[in-house]
Formats: C-alpha cells, structure tokens, sequence
C-alpha cells in the first residue's frame, strides 16, 4: 500500500511548547490518519524530527510498504537525503531511529513542500498546542 505522509513540528518560541503531527493520505487523496503529540518544551527542530517519527510509525501500524514524506522543514529533508550532517547531539538519535524506521519501507522518497502545501499536518500542530496550553 502506497501512503503519503506530510509532518509538521513547531514550538511557539523556541525552545518553548512544542508539538508534532503527521497526516497520512491515501493515493486516492483521502485522509486516512492524524497523529500528534504534545512535547511539552522543545525546539522546533526537536518537534519536526518527533514529527517524522511519529508519521513513520502510524505509516508503518497502517501498513504501508510504499511512503511518500512531505515536510516543510529544508533542514529535516537536506538531513535525511545525505545533503546536510546532522551535527547536534540532540538531534542525532531522532536522525537514526527515523533513517531505521525508513528502511522498513519497501521504497521511500522524502522531499520538501512548501508552507502552503503543508497545512494539514500544521493544523494538527497548532490544535495540539492551542489544547495543551489552554489547560
């Protein structure tokens, strides 16, 4: 099963309250899945790999063997494609449990969309966020 995944991680100041959401779309473009989690104090580097991660794993539990991932963040891309070394120590194990995870796919392709294409998983983001600090 062929799946498309867009993720989003943010925090609002950074560090600051963070969350992450992933949307899983069929090829049909139906929304199959949102996934999301609240980090509590993060950077929005930290919420975009938690984001990933996450979005892997509920495409895996659902079954895909083929996965499209669609991220907004340059950074999180250029990492995993090979073009940019992920260097913070922080970052690193996030890097290898998402590369590990990768690798259970029969094939995978990451790539950036802008902004404007990634809404769906900021919503989920942004509704996380606005419920954990409204409590």
């Amino acid at each position: 099963m062929k799946l498309t995944m867009f993720a989003d991680g943010g925090s609002r100041g950074n560090p600051g309250p963070a969350a992450s959401g992933a949307v899983l779309v069929g090829e049909d473009g139906a929304v199959l899945h949102e996934v999301g989690e609240f980090l509590g104090v993060a950077t929005n580097n930290v919420a975009e790999w938690k984001a990933l991660l996450l979005g892997l794993q509920a495409a895996l539990a659902a079954g895909a063997d083929e996965l499209e991932v669609r991220l907004d963040s340059e950074l999180v891309v250029r990492q995993l494609n090979g073009v940019y070394r992920v260097k913070h120590a922080d970052l690193q194990p996030l890097y290898n449990k998402a590369r590990a995870l990768l690798l259970k796919f029969r094939t995978t392709r990451v790539a950036h969309v802008p902004r404007e294409e990634n809404t769906a998983a900021d919503a989920v983001v942004n509704r996380i966020l606005d419920e954990a600090l409204a409590r």
